[in-house]
């Protein structure tokens, strides 16, 4: 049995780290009164947030204007943490999530923060407890772990929204409005490009291409570090992992691609009807077993959608960017980071038609692609019994493997034979059947004590 043919994956036969979620449905009811111009203590959702040290403290600031902030959980009670704790006195705190969600009964949302790696297994727990989930992007560490929520959540019914906060903005949804009003004919490629890792001469976001340190300093007060490692393999605490650096580490992190790509290609998906590839193909800088390459480019190739004819988007990362294309005006100026659009009629950049004959002459239609309340609200309002928020895992989950398969295509075992052979990946048969020794990077074996 393959995950894309059954209602929910069954790890004993993909690769035995996970167990089924089990559990029922928590439904939250939505009880607004009209024109108090606040939300009534019976209406509030409690809300728990596992990861606040970073962006975690922004998303609890977002929401608790209006919800109720139950439980606050770190791995690490460090200063920024303390911090936080300062600001909510009276909320419960812990540092175990798994604690948090046995002891604490009544929470009914939960909003996880945390690197990487323990994105899928937070999630889950707290899915399988019949609790709405909200996960920071990307959706997970693994293909297979973002497959997996994807059919737990259905499962359980649960309200949930990843967070690439950038899907809720009107400027995407202007974007598929002039796309599928055939403003620039139709596309063929898009070029997607972030300085991530780097940073110019200033330094960089975090490292990556470096090897494991071999110094072993002692591991903070503050720090659970059994509980940082999770379902990673067990290594000595190093400053080169935690704080946030451990995006670049391939047992934590899903580098650059993983940070950046699920905000840039959702706006590409959802104007081009995306959702798997045909195949995909990388380069890179060396790569070691450790950490992801200083610079990479991967090629994605989509098969022909509806009307739409077949694309390829290419990935760049590292401070690399696409080459000159035709039809680009000479001498302009690309970002940092972006995305452009080729089509048969001119070019978009970002959300702005960059082709002077068309950007002069076209005239956008009517905006009749209705806006979002916000990103975190569309969530809230889908646990309150609203509709399904815009980047719930159903979007998120497909969105989320895409993304992730690229990372694969620069896995250092594969490297030598995809440097003259494609990666080709059947969504179905949850597998490469051309090249399956790739599998085995579809997940991996959790550290003894922790499952999906």
């Amino acid at each position: 049995m393959k995950p894309g043919k059954s209602k929910s994956i069954s790890r004993r036969n993909f690769i035995g780290t996970a167990s089924a979620a089990l559990a029922g449905v928590t439904i939250v009811p939505s009880c607004a009164i009209a024109g108090l111009g606040h939300t009534a203590p019976s209406d509030k959702l409690n809300i728990a947030f596992a990861g606040i040290g970073g962006i975690g403290r922004r998303l609890i600031e977002s929401m608790a204007g209006t919800e109720n902030i139950a439980a606050l959980c770190d791995a690490d009670w460090n200063e920024r943490v303390m911090g936080v704790f300062s600001i909510y006195p009276r909320v419960k705190r812990y540092k175990d999530y798994r604690v948090m969600l046995e002891r604490q009964k009544d929470i009914e949302a939960l909003v996880v923060a945390t690197p990487d790696h323990t994105h899928a297994v937070i999630s889950m727990e707290a899915i399988r407890r019949g609790k709405h989930v909200y996960t920071e992007k990307p959706l997970s560490r693994t293909v297979y772990e973002a497959r997996a929520l994807t059919e737990a959540a259905r499962e359980h019914r649960v309200a949930t929204q990843m967070g690439n906060q950038g899907q809720a903005g009107d400027s995407p949804r202007r974007l598929r409005e002039m796309i599928w009003d055939d403003a620039i004919g139709h596309i063929s490629e898009v070029h997607v490009w972030t300085d991530r890792p780097n940073r110019g001469l200033s330094g960089t976001y975090w490292p990556q291409g470096i090897n494991r340190p071999e110094d072993t300093p002692p591991v903070p007060e503050s720090l659970d570090w059994d509980l940082f490692i999770g379902p990673a393999p067990m290594r000595p605490y190093h400053r080169a992992y935690h704080p946030f650096r451990w995006r670049g580490w391939w047992d934590f992190g899903t580098g650059a691609l993983g940070d950046i790509g699920c905000h840039s290609f959702d706006p590409v998906f959802r104007a081009l009807k995306l959702k798997y590839p045909s195949s995909i193909q990388a380069v890179s800088t060396l790569v070691n077993d450790e950490t992801y390459p200083q610079g990479s480019m991967v090629t994605y190739d989509f098969p022909a959608r509806e009307e739409m004819p077949p694309v390829r988007l290419t990935w760049y990362d590292g401070g690399l960017r696409p080459p000159r294309i035709r039809g680009i005006d000479q001498g302009m100026q690309l970002g940092a980071g972006g995305v452009l659009y080729i089509g048969s009629k001119g070019n978009v950049l970002d959300n702005e038609i960059v082709t002077k004959h068309l950007r002069d002459s076209y005239t956008a239609p009517e905006p009749y692609i209705p806006s979002s309340p916000g990103h975190h609200q569309e969530w809230i309002d889908a646990c309150k019994g609203g509709g399904p928020a815009g980047s719930s895992f159903d979007w998120a989950g497909p969105l989320t493997e895409t993304v992730l398969l690229g990372n694969i295509a620069i896995r250092p075992e594969l490297r030598e034979k995809l440097s003259y052979q494609t990666l080709n990946f059947d969504p179905e048969d949850f597998s490469f059947p051309e090249m399956p020794e790739a599998d085995q990077f579809l997940h991996y074996k959790y550290r003894e004590g922790w499952f999906l």
